[in-house]
């Protein structure tokens, strides 16, 4: 699908979208607990649609109706697991599941898209050396086959806080209390501040009882009736078309929430008051955005950009790639990415999505300073499928073709 933007001023009121980040946690919560728990703001995104197969492939039950979600979860009891895992594009539904799916005996696969079987759970391999389970490879998928079991895990911080939420959802189901050491430098802290906020709204316990070293109590979930809180990383899109002139009202979200890319706001701000550096090691999300706003405001020095290498593309690269085609020279370094000022013009070609919803979503801000079309513009539906009408209700003239 293609989207051609012409040059607008977004003015207006928005919602924001319900958060995938919380969202994906919730409704996990709702898998494993006993009885009915019904979630309200779960929005049919690619992600959230993998996260629903995982349900049932984990033993739950569920029924939509809107963004209404109604979920019969398993109560722990994990029997009627079907063993295979659909990931699609979503690593975090992977990274989420792998503990899950080994709290039954026996060997569990993993599909989805080939860049996410090459670059998804590798760390898993070296968090259960020597815990009994095995990680194999292979044409169909990503293979585990042992069984989780309490005891004392570590952890690195430093390449992907999905993993430590797996293993924080999972590990309350086994037989007693555990241990998680999570080894510095950590990287994305409040994500896994989310998880331990959603472990305790499903009655579950994981203690910090010294920096970034948790105990995990063994004990039951239990079921609920909530609302997804709003998105700050999709929200950022919006604040950013504020940054370059826009006049936009983002309701929908929480001020105290645990979300770390809620730091957009004021992360955007100096970047409009001229050139600056931004360490975004703990927000890698919002990458992109910022990326973007440099790019058509006084540039900037970004930080903290390691891991941006893999997600769902080599987004530092990527931008690289989208922005010199604006005219913009961007430097890649090893943990670092400038992006120079001056030079903003229309693309002379078309711009490429990379198959990455935030990269994309990144490209369509600054297209409504000059014009353009953007290829692959499908992605979006990973996260946030009301992208483009969302735009449009801003006044944003967008064409799809």
């Amino acid at each position: 699908m293609n989207v051609t933007i012409f040059p607008s001023t977004a003015r207006g009121v928005v919602r924001a979208p319900a958060s995938k980040s919380v969202a994906h946690r919730m409704m996990i919560g709702a898998a494993l607990a006993a009885g009915e728990s019904v979630l309200r703001g779960v929005e049919d995104s690619e992600d959230m649609l993998a996260t629903l197969d995982c349900l049932t492939a984990l033993g739950a039950a569920y029924e939509k109706d809107g963004d209404r979600l109604t979920v019969r979860g398993v109560g722990g009891d994990l029997s009627r697991s079907t063993g295979i895992f659909p990931c699609r594009e979503s690593g975090s539904t992977l990274r989420f599941f792998v503990p899950l799916a080994l709290l039954k005996e026996g060997t569990s696969l993993f599909t989805g898209a080939p860049r996410l079987m090459a670059r998804g759970a590798d760390l898993y391999g070296e968090v259960f050396a020597g815990k009994g389970i095995a990680m194999e490879k292979s044409p169909a998928g990503v293979a585990f086959t042992g069984r989780l079991t309490a005891d004392d895990y570590a952890v690195r911080g430093d390449i992907s806080s999905q993993y430590i939420t797996g293993l924080l959802l999972a590990l309350p189901l086994t037989e007693h209390d555990s241990a998680l050491r999570v080894l510095p430098p950590v990287e994305s802290r409040p994500y896994i501040d989310i998880t331990l906020g959603v472990l305790r709204q499903f009655g579950v316990a994981a203690e910090e009882t010294e920096e970034n070293v948790f105990h995990i109590l063994h004990g039951p979930y239990r079921a609920l009736t909530a609302d997804v809180e709003g998105d700050w990383s999709n929200a950022a899109f919006f604040y950013a078309l504020n940054a370059l002139g826009g006049d936009v009202t983002v309701t929908g979200l929480s001020p105290e929430s645990l979300q770390g890319d809620r730091v957009c706001v004021e992360l955007l701000e100096r970047l409009q008051k001229g050139f600056c550096e931004v360490d975004i090691a703990g927000t890698p999300d919002l990458g992109p955005v910022l990326f973007a706003a440099a790019a058509a405001l006084h540039g900037g020095r970004f930080t903290g950009t390691r891991r941006l290498a893999i997600k769902e593309s080599d987004r530092a690269a990527a931008m690289a790639r989208e922005l010199g085609k604006f005219g913009v020279k961007t430097q890649i370094e090893e943990n670092a990415v400038t992006v120079f000022p001056g030079g903003l013009t229309k693309p002379t070609e078309p711009l490429c999505g990379h198959n990455d919803h935030r990269i994309v979503m990144a490209l369509a801000v600054l297209l409504t300073q000059t014009g353009g079309t953007i290829e692959g513009a499908e992605a979006v539906k990973k996260s946030f499928p009301g992208f483009w009408e969302a735009l449009r209700g801003l006044g944003i003239a967008v064409r799809v073709s």
